[in-house]
């Protein structure tokens, strides 16, 4: 099992939607212009947030973004088949951390028992 946070396109951009808490807490931040910006971006909210998950970055054209309306940010469980198993609403507000142990339990548990012979 493995868990990733996959840094997509830049949520509160200065030149796009700046929020007054950002302004507040002095994170300002244009939209990246390159995938070395959007990599410093990344690492910087990584290492501010004090995130211990690795991150993984979105190309610029935002295809992971696209494929899992990622924006503004959502949890996933994917299965060991490479499928969706369970998709939140978009958060913060439609995180429901109950739901996503309860179909991690579901998918994990049946690997742990020991098959009968």
């Amino acid at each position: 099992m493995a868990f990733y946070i996959v840094y997509i396109v830049e949520a509160h951009a200065s030149d796009v939607w700046q929020m007054e808490a950002n302004l507040r807490q002095n994170v300002v931040i244009a939209s990246p212009r390159s995938f070395t910006e959007r990599e410093t971006v990344a690492d910087s909210c990584v290492r501010n947030l004090h995130i211990e998950i690795p991150a993984l970055l979105d190309n610029f054209r935002n295809t992971t973004e696209a494929a899992y309306t990622g924006w503004p940010d959502r949890l996933y469980v994917i299965d060991g088949e490479g499928r969706v198993a369970y998709k939140s609403k978009p958060g913060p507000f439609g995180f429901h951390p109950a739901e996503v142990a309860a179909k991690l339990r579901q998918i994990v548990e049946p690997l742990q028992q020991s098959p009968t012979d």
